[in-house]
């Protein structure tokens, strides 16, 4: 967690309007002024080398927050990413985001599916969602299967709506 001296080394969005990607995305990596750790190189695959002389958070965030205006934020575990962009926020001398501006997957995938597996590899899996691409958490392309996902999540969740209204 940030608290721990954790920084965040990657930011990846993309655009959808009405749950469909636009094709408009924001990515970019960002130097966390300390070594990586190794288990978190073995999660996400940057290396202190390669992430020494990327752009600090400050230099990226007013391009961030540009993209990403007053929209929703969809996130997988949102409380775990508010809580790393508002501490890099804090730290900048920003306004935080409200964690009423994120939308969590994971807790809608907990009460669509209870009892089951929530992480995003086994919501891709329960709903077909090819893999092959992701051998490493990356920022982006976890924001692009995470927009597949959430969409399928408010398919589901509106036709077990639709069901219970016509029981």
């Amino acid at each position: 967690m940030p608290g721990d001296g954790h920084r965040i080394v990657e930011i990846g969005a993309l655009e959808l309007i009405d749950r469909v990607p636009t094709g408009r995305t924001y990515h970019t990596y960002v130097d966390p002024c300390r070594s990586m750790p190794k288990d978190a190189e073995n999660v996400h695959g940057l290396s202190t080398a390669f992430l020494t002389g990327q752009p600090i958070f400050e230099a990226v965030i007013d391009d961030f927050l540009a993209f990403i205006e007053d929209s929703p934020l969809v996130a997988h575990n949102a409380q775990f990413d508010m809580a790393f962009l508002n501490f890099e926020l804090r730290r900048a001398g920003m306004k935080e985001l409200p964690p009423t501006r994120a939308i969590d997957t994971l807790e809608i995938s907990r009460k669509k599916h209870p009892g089951a597996k929530h992480t995003l590899d086994a919501l891709c899996n329960r709903y077909g969602i090819d893999l092959s691409a992701r051998t490493k958490h990356g920022a982006l392309l976890d924001a692009e299967l995470l927009a597949r996902v959430d969409s399928l999540l408010k398919l589901a969740q509106a036709q077990t709506q639709l069901k219970e209204n016509l029981e």
